[in-house]
């Protein structure tokens, strides 16, 4: 026993004459740990025991939390968009704010009137510690489309004061991208797009794609378009730039161009082919096609006719709009249509649109495309809110989907096709990286 002794203290001798600095160096780490950071352990070699010693000294000022509550007093702020049932209290309210006083100044003043109850204006504020009200700044986009207006109401020692200025809307360029599960808007709202953009694109590839019935899933799309914004802050989407919808494998592009002369621009595919047709493609923005432009069996009458129109169901009171460019013909009751407007286009052509639950034109008018003639409803012969649409040349009735797809489109003059091309060309890089694109999802 004495000798296995001897024989581990020598070879822990030699050990530790051997590795004397990572011993060293280990023992110094354990002794921080365990002081908690109090010791400082030098490399004891034997040069360092001739190192002189040095004394530091150094005075710190320390700042107690109380002090710094009573140096500065606290302000909250809060950014909301208001709505239609918002009063001068629930806003305020909604915003962290207790203040009588205010809401009582925001009743009063004239121009709260612009916001205060009506929906999609931007208002911040800020609020002292007794959840006072500071200041607050509403912005709203003008009719105009360029500029938008900034109205501030402040709290002065001699109460509260207010001013409206007029600025510039700062126009910025967003991308998104998505892919078609059920429904265009279903998508759009996934991709966080908003759905005025999703409008417009239903609206700019309708003479191509029939939204209403040829959708697929694993359709995609990717829009470029406009944002405009107010001291930062976006106010509303602007007008879509660039689009591509794949539908059904096929590929369609769309690019917004506006000749130098011209009054207004317009939506080209890549070969400077206006897509705007003479008619469009459906008389309601977006809804569920019902029945279509062939055999049926009556739902009324109760035997198989051919149904000589397409029907769209939609709730009472959506609004129907003239396919093209024309003068009412008729715009009142007719028999089984029940309240009906046809109008009369180029060529001996005839648009129909019929159950309607109002009528907003009269007979003789000029009406443009795109004008709502009047409403959806259920008159006539009729088991339900829907429109009944129909299409005719010399009295002939036609399939409107056709005649829509058949009408004549413009394209980019000759004057302009180089612009256009550069024009395109550009475009076509933005849309290749929204396509691309990561696009942040609404949770």
């Amino acid at each position: 026993m004495q000798t296995s002794f001897s024989l581990w203290a020598s070879r822990l001798q030699n050990s530790l004459h051997t590795h004397h600095r990572r011993v060293l160096a280990g023992v110094a780490v354990a002794l921080t740990v365990l002081g908690g950071g109090a010791f400082a352990v030098a490399n004891l070699d034997d040069g360092a025991s001739k190192l002189p010693l040095r004394q530091v000294v150094e005075s710190v000022t320390t700042l107690s939390l109380p002090s710094l509550w009573t140096q500065k007093s606290l302000q909250l702020f809060r950014s909301d968009v208001t709505r239609s049932s918002d009063s001068a209290d629930s806003l305020l309210s909604r915003l962290g704010l207790s203040d009588p006083e205010a809401a009582a100044y925001l009743r009063s003043a004239r121009t709260a009137r612009q916001f205060v109850g009506r929906a999609g204006r931007l208002v911040s504020v800020e609020g002292d510690a007794e959840h006072r009200l500071t200041r607050l700044t509403a912005r709203w986009a003008n009719d105009d489309g360029e500029t938008f207006t900034r109205w501030v109401m402040e709290r002065k020692a001699e109460g509260f004061v207010e001013r409206q200025d007029i600025a510039a809307l700062a126009i910025s360029a967003r991308m998104g991208n998505g892919t078609i599960q059920s429904s265009l808007f279903a998508a759009t709202d996934e991709a966080n797009i908003p759905d005025s953009v999703a409008s417009q694109l239903a609206d700019i590839f309708a003479g191509d794609i029939d939204f209403h019935r040829a959708l697929r899933k694993g359709d995609r799309f990717a829009v470029v378009y406009e944002s405009l914004e107010a001291d930062g802050e976006v106010l509303r989407t602007g007008r879509v730039i660039s689009a591509e919808f794949v539908n059904n494998g096929k590929t369609h592009q769309a690019f917004w161009f506006k000749e130098a002369n011209a009054k207004e621009g317009g939506y080209f595919n890549a070969e400077g082919v206006s897509l705007r047709r003479a008619y469009l493609a459906s008389p309601l923005a977006f809804s569920r096609m019902t029945s279509g432009f062939k055999m049926r069996f009556h739902p009324i009458l109760q035997t198989w006719r051919a149904h000589l129109g397409v029907d769209y169901a939609a709730p009472t009171g959506t609004p129907v709009r003239s396919v093209g460019q024309g003068i009412v013909d008729v715009a009142g009751s007719q028999g089984g249509f029940g309240n009906v407007v046809m109008v009369k286009h180029a060529s001996g052509q005839t648009t129909v649109y019929a159950h309607l639950s109002r009528i907003n034109v009269k007979r003789g008018q000029s009406v443009s495309q795109g004008q709502t003639l009047g409403l959806v409803g259920a008159t006539g012969w009729a088991t339900g809110p829907h429109l009944h649409f129909e299409f005719r040349v010399n009295g002939q009735h036609k399939d409107p989907l056709t005649m829509a797809r058949q009408s004549v489109a413009v394209e980019v003059s000759a004057a302009a096709r180089d612009q256009f091309k550069r024009h395109a060309a550009s475009a076509k890089v933005d849309l290749a990286a929204a396509a691309s694109a990561q696009v942040s999802r609404a949770e």
